[in-house]
């Protein structure tokens, strides 16, 4: 990851109300700071009314998807992240680990058979539910969330 670019958030620069780009060392205990840290700023800009609950969930979904399954618990390792907004498009969050990736369609279903009572792997599909676009990159290691 070292002189790896930072995430692009690919809104009109012109059109930014916001954008935060922060790189986290792979720590767990980091995220709820950082992701209430971004949430603050974001709520003061207006990038995020209405829909605080979700952005919110999703970005600690992805923070710990990646620390946990990307940077494999190495706190030596590190996450970038980037936070975009505009009034016309929303809010644009692209996270991205130095993992080797995953292939999103080999993800079992949490909510069919055993998945069900399983004590982990819900990350996804709660991404999924509560962005409106979400796309993964680079071989599964960044993810693109987007709510309008």
């Amino acid at each position: 990851m070292a002189g790896e670019a930072m995430p692009r958030c690919e809104f009109d620069s012109k059109e930014l109300l916001l954008r935060i780009d922060v790189t986290l060392a792979a720590d767990p205990n980091a995220i709820s700071l950082v992701v209430e840290r971004v949430m603050e700023i974001a709520r003061k800009m207006h990038c995020a009314e209405g829909k605080e609950f979700e952005i919110e969930l999703a970005l600690q979904e992805a923070l710990a998807n990646a620390i946990q399954h990307g940077c494999k618990g190495d706190r030596s390792k590190m996450v970038q992240f980037c936070v975009a907004c505009d009034e016309k498009r929303g809010i644009l969050i692209i996270v991205r680990d130095p993992g080797q990736g995953f292939d999103p369609a080999s993800i079992p279903n949490c909510v069919m058979s055993e998945n069900v009572f399983a004590e982990s792997g819900r990350g996804i599909f709660l991404i999924n539910r509560l962005m409106d676009e979400v796309s993964f990159e680079r071989n599964g290691t960044e993810i693109r969330m987007k709510k309008s």
